[in-house]
């Protein structure tokens, strides 16, 4: 008997939710829980950690799951790390969901680094006004360089901000293009600091800073395990009814 865990906290996730629920398909969609007011989904859900790929695998033998999908951020390495750990000691076939990363086309000014570490490296010396747009867990890194004023955009408000000058705008995509380009502009930024998620959601940011000519310090995507891997909804419903997939 089929039955789904779906990981999400993604708009790719959320459409992949709506619909295993007009399919019929007895699914569970789980949150990570980092947001405070998680999208509802259409399917039974559950919001926390399992306790690492020993109790993601314990959880998946108890409610008797015979697929799981990763539908989570492509910076949520951790929580893919333990769902390829978990669906080999568990023998669940895992497909993840992703999309495909951003590329830089004419007119970008984007500097790739591989990490956080080497984003704080890459701003410059001299005081800008940056729009940092990474969500909240990595702020404090950017504290070694306090003398730039840094734009957050975020879903929750933050309790307190790890900066000495910083303002947070709460918002939640998808953002469009012209929103972005009058936040940039409002702001005076002049740096932009992103990571590599892909999609459509928040790929205006990106967009707008072309068009203003701005640099974009881009953070690649963190290796995973080797797995699995579908681009679109269809090839994700295929895989899940038999159908293979060519990959």
């Amino acid at each position: 008997m089929t039955r789904v865990l779906l990981l999400g906290g993604t708009t790719e996730a959320s459409s992949l939710a709506r619909a295993l629920a007009h399919l019929g398909t007895n699914a569970v969609f789980s949150y990570a829980g980092r947001t405070a007011a998680p999208v509802a989904q259409p399917l039974p859900t559950r919001i926390g950690g399992f306790g690492g790929p020993e109790g993601l695998a314990a959880w998946l033998r108890a409610e008797s799951i015979s697929h799981v999908i990763d539908a989570t951020h492509p910076f949520a390495a951790q929580m893919s790390r333990n769902a390829v750990q978990a669906c080999a000691a568990t023998g669940t076939p895992l497909l993840a969901y992703q999309r495909s990363p951003w590329v830089a086309g004419p007119g970008d000014d984007w500097r790739e680094v591989a990490g956080i570490a080497e984003a704080v490296a890459a701003l410059p010396d001299a005081p800008a006004r940056v729009f940092l747009a990474i969500g909240k867990q990595h702020l404090t890194d950017f504290a070694a360089k306090p003398q730039h004023h840094y734009l957050l955009r975020l879903v929750d408000a933050p309790q307190s901000l790890p900066l000495p000058d910083a303002a947070a705008l709460i918002a939640r995509g998808p953002f469009t293009l012209h929103d972005d380009l009058a936040l940039l502009k409002s702001h005076a930024i002049s740096h932009i600091v992103a990571k590599n998620a892909g999609g459509s959601g928040a790929r205006a940011k990106l967009d707008a800073a072309r068009a203003l000519h701005l640099p974009v310090i881009l953070i690649r995507r963190p290796d995973l395990p080797a797995r699995q891997v579908a681009e679109t909804l269809d090839a994700v419903l295929a895989w899940l009814h038999g159908t293979d997939l060519g990959v």
